[in-house]
């Protein structure tokens, strides 16, 4: 079974179809720590992958892979790359149609109405009329076909859906989507898949297109033209003491993802935490400690350090316990939760556990945040999840919760129905 750590941007399409084929393979990919813009232009990052793109994927033997088709390739089992010689095919046949023909017209399509490009009336409309030869296509082959290829879900549907999502998120609203019945259908069916919903959540398809927005471009050149230019008064800052060297040509500009683009002009955004008091519980000094220390200090540091005014615990009971099936979909689903909360790791520390095995299962978790009230209704991108776990607030003086602490934090004991510990998540 493949496994492995990922370097690569939360949230994004070509993240998704990793995790995603992970989902259906048991794959173990671990979500390294990743900060755009710092990770992957690390001394450490470079030597393991040269171009500094992502998503990359490094495998637990020491091999390095680029490409999210390539990566997803590797996690992903036999059904998902096809049975045969012909299916195989036919899924690197529709990768190929995903990043030849879908990609570019979404990106000419969706960037503009990110801010990150200019909007071109010309463009857009040769844009919308490739789309629409493109899901004409596509929509005729899925007539008499439920999937891309063979009978069940393969790497072939995972790949294009993925590509797909942003514009059935900005650009395919119910009129321009209407003719396409037949992929609509398909879309819906896969997005809808537990393994697909276990990544992505509940998709939303617009019913409104979004508009160019020339302030957001605006805004978005702003930031990056500031940003190049702080990196080019870098670059020529001669070093003190330094010998004058002849003049020499300037190197050539970097070509960056327009999405890399974004992320990296994109202004700090505001911690939804910033307007609750800091209190003394540093949680950056505690997630250094329970990862590096002797399992017998974690919960007395814990206590020690712990400041109940201003930070509180959480239990979160996942409510659908009945329609976990197997170990390593249900550890994953806990994973895909971590991913899409990913902004709210600085301020927050979880062990999140499944107790029992296949078809007998349940996942509970023991939470800790700054602020006395749920976090997750302090920002609308954290809300994808916590509606499917019961959150019960616990008193820090009460010895219950001290139990319960030290059960969750030292991986122990069983939940309530008495199934044993089996598998642990931390989130930090």
């Amino acid at each position: 079974m493949a496994s492995g750590t990922l370097y690569a941007i939360p949230n994004d399409f070509r993240t998704f179809k990793v995790l995603i084929a992970a989902q259906y393979s048991g794959a173990h990919v671990k979500l390294a720590d990743f900060v755009f813009g710092e990770t992957n232009k690390s001394e450490e990052f470079l030597k393991k992958f040269p171009l500094g793109k992502v998503p990359a994927f490094l495998t637990n033997d020491g091999k390095s892979l680029v490409e999210s088709n390539a990566i997803a390739y590797f996690v992903g089992n036999q059904q998902l790359r096809g049975n045969d010689a012909v299916e195989q095919a036919q899924v690197i046949q529709w990768s190929d149609f995903s990043e030849g023909i879908i990609l570019p017209i979404s990106s000419r399509l969706v960037f503009p109405l990110l801010g990150i490009m200019p909007f071109n009336k010309q463009t857009a409309d040769s844009s919308r009329d490739e789309l629409k030869s493109a899901l004409g296509f596509l929509n005729e082959y899925l007539l008499t076909r439920t999937y891309l290829v063979g009978e069940r879900i393969t790497l072939a549907d995972i790949v294009v859906s993925a590509t797909l999502l942003q514009l059935y998120t900005h650009v395919l609203d119910n009129q321009f989507r209407k003719p396409f019945q037949n992929v609509n259908r398909w879309f819906t069916t896969v997005i809808n898949q537990p393994e697909v919903k276990a990544v992505i959540g509940d998709f939303k398809i617009c019913e409104k297109a979004t508009e160019f927005d020339g302030k957001k471009y605006a805004e978005f050149q702003g930031r990056a033209n500031a940003a190049k230019e702080k990196k080019e008064k870098k670059q020529t800052q001669p070093k003190k003491d330094a010998p004058k060297k002849e003049k020499e040509a300037p190197p050539p500009e970097e070509e960056l993802d327009p999405t890399e683009a974004a992320l990296a002009a994109e202004p700090k955004s505001k911690d939804p935490f910033e307007t609750l008091p800091k209190g003394t519980f540093n949680m950056d000094d505690y997630k250094r400690f329970y990862s590096n220390e002797d399992e017998a200090k974690l919960v007395p540091y814990f206590w020690e350090k712990f400041d109940k005014e201003n930070y509180s615990i959480w239990l979160g009971e996942y409510k659908y316990n009945h329609e976990l099936t197997q170990v390593f979909m249900s550890c994953n689903l806990i994973s895909g939760m971590f991913q899409r909360l990913e902004k709210m790791r600085k301020q927050a520390f979880a062990s999140v556990c499944l107790f029992g095995e296949n078809n007998n299962s349940s996942i509970s978790g023991i939470w800790v945040w700054r602020g006395q009230g749920l976090a997750f209704e302090l920002s609308d991108d954290w809300k994808t999840d916590y509606d499917v776990y019961t959150w019960t607030k616990l008193d820090p003086n009460d010895e219950k919760t001290k139990k319960l602490v030290e059960q969750y934090f030292l991986w122990v004991g069983t939940d309530k129905e008495g199934r044993p510990f089996k598998e642990g998540k931390i989130f930090k």
